[in-house]
């Protein structure tokens, strides 16, 4: 992966999401629900990425969204990622929204909508709490098609899986 995207890129949008779905892809192969998160600071490097690890960690925090905000945080040697943008395959749940406000991330870019736990437009609207301090700009739907293709295709053949 890259550190610095090219400026003869088109849309760092969709290569940064691109990046993002190769590594819900590694998660997905190890069985772990196929979420990958990208943190890139806003001069476009690369500082951090994440996979969904609940499974191999044996931990209920372990979502790509909290994996890369922690290794962003030890690589800049702080919890203040003001001016970096998170982009993820899936609409972040109640916990991972908390922690990219907390964070302080500038730009929260997510592909597909997550109707059943998305806490920043579908079932929740996390950012616009009167309860939160910092508010962030959200851009959805971000490759949203091989996104949700992604998500859909790794639970079908994980129910098949769980019936044989």
């Amino acid at each position: 992966m890259p550190d610095i995207l090219p400026l003869s890129e088109t849309d760092p949008h969709d290569f940064w999401m691109q990046q993002a779905i190769a590594l819900a892809a590694q998660a997905g192969a190890a069985d772990e629900v196929p979420v990958g998160a990208v943190i890139v600071s806003a001069e476009n490097e690369l500082i951090a990425t994440g996979e969904n690890r609940r499974q191999r960690d044996h931990d209920p925090t372990a979502h790509a969204e909290i994996i890369a905000l922690r290794r962003a945080g030890q690589r800049l040697g702080t919890w203040y990622l003001t001016g970096c943008r998170l982009y993820v395959t899936l609409e972040p749940c109640p916990m991972c929204a908390a922690a990219i406000v907390q964070a302080r991330i500038h730009t929260l870019i997510y592909g597909t909508t997550d109707p059943k736990a998305g806490a920043i437009d579908s079932v929740l609207q996390l950012p616009q709490s009167p309860a939160v301090f910092h508010r962030l700009q959200v851009i959805s739907g971000v490759q949203a098609a091989a996104c949700r293709q992604q998500l859909q295709t790794w639970f079908r053949q994980h129910r098949q899986k769980e019936r044989q």
